[in-house]
């Protein structure tokens, strides 16, 4: 069946509160192992990142989400060799290039798409502020002119980026990020606030965020599961980042323990993946979820 796998970033592990120091790599990723992540995401661009991140991640039976910051096509090439060679679950593109005509933008990411047709792991691109995919709008123009182009869903920045309204959003908005939702392959989780790109989602104050971001994961979710293949993984990294991505109070520490939060997403996320229906469940499951066979007429599918 089709699953789904919960990863950590590396990242978001870096100035924990309450550590007096950052754990050596290999213990941040047996860390994040031994409370039930099936994987985790982190820089790999270079060999010297590359390798010791595969040997903690295979030492753990972790998976690995590799992160890239190319600027223009050549540069993806070394990346995706190292990808290939340590057989990696997927490869992120975070580019690192800010074209401002959208044809220069497409040149760039149809050279890396080529590239990715020969590539055994999975190449996504990931949406963020500060890239080719910095504005919602423009991306969906890119989507337009390359509807192939899978994508990795931050959702965080275009909240941000775009001001959105406080929930429930519009619908016109809804729809547009529904239409990035219907080509991601792979997700970033964090929540955020049209002011903010990291909210603290334990705070009762930023419920209705969360509750927004939760709707929309579930949409991809389902979206996913009809475009996928009947045995694929999707993948969804949660990715509660340091400051200035977390809010810091006046003595300039964590207004909360992200590491425990990261712990809380992780549950959502599985919950939620539970608690979706699904596009590709085997027929004899199918059946017994089919309201007109249900007592109560609820139809949800199993994880």
């Amino acid at each position: 069946m089709q699953r789904l796998l919960v990863f950590e970033s590396m990242w978001g592990m870096q100035r924990l509160k309450g550590r007096a120091a950052d754990l050596p790599l290999a213990d941040m990723v047996a860390e994040a192992a031994a409370a039930g992540f099936d994987g985790v995401t982190h820089l790999f661009f270079t060999p010297e990142l590359a390798a010791p991140l595969a040997a903690a991640a295979g030492d753990n039976g972790l998976l690995i989400e590799g992160q890239c910051f190319p600027a223009t096509i050549e540069d993806l090439k070394p990346t995706l060799e190292l990808a290939n060679r340590y057989g990696i679950h997927h490869l992120t593109i975070q580019p690192d290039v800010r074209p401002r005509a959208l044809s220069e933008s497409l040149r760039i990411l149809e050279g890396w798409n080529r590239l990715a047709e020969a590539s055994d792991v999975p190449v996504y691109v990931e949406t963020h502020r500060g890239r080719i995919t910095n504005d919602l709008l423009v991306t969906l123009d890119i989507l337009d002119a390359m509807p192939e182009l899978k994508l990795l869903a931050d959702l965080s920045h275009f909240m941000v980026g775009r001001e959105f309204p406080e929930p429930p959003v519009p619908r016109e908005m809804d729809d547009q990020i529904k239409r990035v939702l219907d080509h991601a392959w792979a997700a970033h989780g964090r929540v955020a606030s049209p002011e903010q790109v990291q909210v603290e989602i334990s705070f009762p104050h930023n419920k209705p965020y969360l509750d927004q971001f939760l709707a929309w994961w579930g949409y991809l979710f389902e979206s996913w599961s009809r475009r996928a293949g009947p045995d694929d993984t999707l993948s969804f990294t949660c990715e509660l980042g340091p400051s200035p991505y977390a809010i810091r109070g006046p003595d300039g520490v964590d207004l909360v323990d992200r590491w425990q939060e990261a712990l809380m997403l992780k549950d959502l996320a599985r919950d939620l993946w539970a608690s979706t229906p699904r596009g590709r469940q085997p027929d004899a499951i199918r059946r017994v979820l089919e309201p007109s066979e249900t007592a109560t007429g609820d139809c949800q599918s199993a994880s």
